[in-house]
């Protein structure tokens, strides 16, 4: 069984860099956690995808956020990755409708709509980094190509496919970024340009078995290549009981002893892995006395 990874190359003249990523597994937990309906999927699916993307291009210990503003009826999708290939990331609706364009696949774009895409590079100092720029499509990949030309300066282009199977689970789900690096030639633009003319689906090549290396073998045809970074991939929510229970008490003790009269205990579900994490009177108790010694 093929696993989920991601790779990073750089063509052997130093003017092209790629990234390449089977993410079918990471997606098809997504969906399962959220319960997502095939254009949710498949939205959800692209954006965990291409945030792996970006988070295979920070430095070790960085984390990036990438948050999809859209007024279509999915309304938002944030995700968060990191340089490990560890991903998670949820939509606000999850259950809309099924939604098809002209060519009979699902649309994404109607379901994303008009709006902002935003990345945020949390680089462990200060502020974070936070670029943004507006959807141009709502397609994901070609907003992320926009996004990497325009906010960063650097000639991009971005594939990210997911092909949900008839029982809803995830068939395939992958990704590319191929970018044009300083002093890149005319001869080596007009091949590449030719080279991303043939690939027409990525979701279909990684359904066919195609890994990683030999996406970016039909990306990088006529160059020579090496692979400088490899990691797994996996859909991994930072997540558990105590990270919880100090969300709770943000809560303030009235509200959280509101609750706990009027349902017998406190439940809070986490937004990104879709986990329910329940606390009774004496947990409360517990998690309050606690709160106030550390005050």
């Amino acid at each position: 069984m093929t696993q989920d990874y991601i790779i990073r190359a750089m063509t052997t003249n130093k003017e092209l860099r790629a990234v390449a990523v089977r993410s079918t597994d990471a997606v098809n937990h997504a969906q399962q956690a959220h319960q997502t309906t095939p254009v949710a999927t498949a939205a959800l699916g692209r954006a965990l995808t291409g945030g792996l993307i970006v988070g295979n291009l920070v430095k070790s210990g960085m984390e990036i956020s990438l948050d999809i503003m859209g007024d279509g009826p999915l309304k938002r999708i944030i995700v968060n990755a990191n340089y490990k290939g560890e991903v998670r990331g949820y939509v606000s609706n999850p259950n809309i409708d099924f939604i098809k364009n002209e060519a009979g696949k699902l649309d994404v774009a109607q379901a994303v709509g008009k709006g902002y895409l935003t990345i945020k590079k949390d680089l462990g100092i200060k502020e974070p980094y936070t670029g943004s720029v507006p959807l141009i499509s709502g397609e994901i990949a070609e907003d992320l190509t926009y996004y990497f030309t325009k906010s960063e300066q650097t000639p991009s282009a971005v594939g990210l496919g997911v092909l949900v199977d008839t029982d809803l689970s995830v068939k395939a789900a992958g990704g590319f970024l191929v970018q044009l690096l300083p002093d890149a030639s005319e001869e080596t633009i007009s091949r590449l340009e030719e080279n991303l003319a043939e690939i027409k689906s990525i979701s279909a090549l990684i359904e066919k078995g195609l890994t990683p290396e030999e996406i970016l073998e039909k990306l990088l045809d006529g160059f020579e290549f090496r692979v400088l970074e490899q990691a797994d991939v996996k859909f991994k929510c930072k997540c558990n009981r105590d990270r919880i229970a100090a969300l709770a008490t943000s809560l303030g003790e009235d509200e959280i002893r509101d609750i706990l009269e009027e349902q017998g205990k406190v439940e809070i579900r986490c937004h990104f892995c879709n986990q329910s994490y329940q606390f009774d009177e004496e947990n409360i108790e517990e998690i309050l006395a606690k709160s106030k010694e550390d005050n």
